[in-house]
């Protein structure tokens, strides 16, 4: 059985992406492609749903995203520098004119005083738009965080095609 509150937030984005005729891509690293999962659950998503891209590596970031090797080096895979170039890249790379990315610490480890465990940065993004970003910090375990991160994933797609 789906998760209900995923499944509903998956199924007002796609028809609000269906209504105004767009696609969206996806680009994840922590939640390891659970945001596409939760998008294809529901049926009718190859009309708005246009590919998932899960880059877990610093070179899978590069190579399938153009993520710059100097931002990953500069920031680390969990900011909100790289998230934004994760969203370009996958509005590049895809035939998609909407885009979400994240990228986090799910634990249990990783974490640093920094970064720990639960911080994760989402950005969402158009084309012909600049991407907007932001870190947020989850408890739990690490299921916990990464259901969380696509849940808030969700939530902001709706929120940047305009729907509260």
């Amino acid at each position: 059985m789906p998760d209900p509150v995923l499944y509903k937030l998956a199924e007002e984005a796609g028809s609000e992406l269906k209504r105004r005729g767009l696609m969206l891509a996806t680009a994840e690293s922590c939640t390891g492609g659970w945001i596409s999962e939760a998008l294809t659950m529901v049926p009718g998503s190859s009309d708005w749903f246009e590919r998932g891209f899960v880059t877990y590596t610093y070179i899978s970031k590069r190579e399938m995203l153009g993520v710059k090797e100097t931002t990953l080096e500069k920031h680390g895979a969990v900011s909100e520098e790289v998230v934004r170039e994760m969203v370009e890249g996958a509005l590049a790379r895809s035939h998609a004119q909407v885009a979400v990315a994240v990228s986090g610490v799910a634990g249990p480890t990783g974490g640093t005083p920094e970064k720990p465990v639960g911080t994760v940065c989402v950005a969402w993004g158009m084309k012909g738009g600049e991407p907007r970003s932001e870190t947020v910090r989850f408890s739990g375990d690490r299921e916990a965080v990464r259901r969380q991160s696509v849940e808030h994933a969700l939530k902001g797609v709706l929120a940047l095609l305009g729907r509260p």
